[in-house]
């Protein structure tokens, strides 16, 4: 069995590293804050997922260079907006031959790449394998039927990661349309956003529909304005993790929203919450790709004006439904 490493220690990260010890792998987990490490290493205990307990054969570690030597897989699952710098950090302890699974979501304000493309800007020519898929940690530790898609341009990378991640409760597809499940895993938090506002207003069911068919629409024309595949968005990195971001109480941008809902300001929210809502950024990064590509996204720019202009989230639902009639 390889031996793998996931950079951050987050709810995700620690429960894709958890299955891969079940699996059998030599896993450790890098948290740069050396407490912390320390504290998971003697505890065995998850700082934010209850009941958690992890493996023997998980080591934790906040030195950089001790957790990169001889792996055979590194995983990266730090906040986006974190990557390129850790990833800059860690380029000169990797070696061709290691394979770069990124599970980190959204997009690079500045330059508005998929992390992926980040991370090949800062590495000299590795495979990289993005992993996404409807997939809340809190549900993968409990064992709970979850499937994912790993993707790359690189098939041999991208079938031996299906392979080594795979198990009797983690089921992955493989994709060549890295660029594809990238953006559908990373603009569905935006999306998600405006799901939650609308449950925080008090809206139903048929809002909720709307908002994720709409919304799907909207993440298609992007994606494929930018290169990625129509088909890419009808799958698990599109409509599968859109609806479960939408819908699950473990969602923080599906949470996030519903507080603004409730009439809450950003600023107040964040400031109270332990983990990234990735959606917030990412409003900002998709508003700035609507007008590169020229593509229409009502939903997420009613988003990034209730983020960032104060915009009332109720006036910016009507002005969602008064908007010109059309065909589907």
């Amino acid at each position: 069995m390889g031996k793998i490493s996931i950079l951050g220690t987050g709810s995700w990260g620690s429960a894709i590293g958890e299955s891969l010890a079940q699996n059998g792998h030599d896993v450790t987990l890098w948290q740069r804050d050396f407490q912390k490490a320390k504290k998971m290493q003697d505890l065995r205990k998850h700082i934010f997922i209850d009941n958690f307990t992890f493996s023997d054969n998980i080591n934790f570690t906040s030195n950089l260079e001790s957790a990169l030597n001889n792996v055979d897989i590194i995983v990266v699952a730090v906040p986006s907006h974190s990557v390129r710098e850790l990833i800059s950090q860690a380029n000169k302890f990797i070696n061709d031959s290691i394979v770069i699974v990124n599970i980190a979501k959204g997009l690079e304000i500045d330059s508005l790449l998929t992390m992926s493309a980040v991370i090949c800007e800062e590495t000299d020519g590795v495979s990289i394998v993005s992993l996404y898929g409807p997939s809340h940690a809190e549900e993968v530790v409990k064992k709970i039927p979850t499937t994912l898609v790993a993707a790359s341009t690189d098939e041999n990378a991208r079938k031996m990661v299906q392979k080594i991640f795979s198990s009797s409760v983690l089921r992955v597809y493989t994709n060549n349309d890295i660029l594809g499940i990238e953006l559908g895993g990373s603009l569905k938090n935006v999306i998600a956003i405006a799901a939650g506002i609308c449950d925080g207003i008090g809206f139903g069911d048929n809002t909720k529909a709307a908002i994720l068919t709409r919304g799907i629409a909207e993440m298609t024309r992007l994606g494929v304005a930018m290169g990625a595949l129509e088909k890419t968005f009808a799958g698990l990195s599109g409509i599968g993790d859109l609806f479960v971001t939408c819908s699950s109480k473990y969602s923080r941008n599906r949470f996030v929203g519903e507080e603004i809902g409730r009439g809450k300001k950003l600023d107040e929210i964040l400031s109270e919450m332990k983990m990234v809502a990735e959606g917030v950024k990412t409003a900002k990064a998709v508003h700035q790709l609507c007008q590169k590509h020229i593509v229409e996204m009502p939903i997420s720019l009613a988003v990034y004006n209730v983020l960032y202009n104060n915009k009332d989230p109720r006036e910016s639902v009507k002005e969602l439904m008064s908007r010109d009639l059309v065909s589907e």
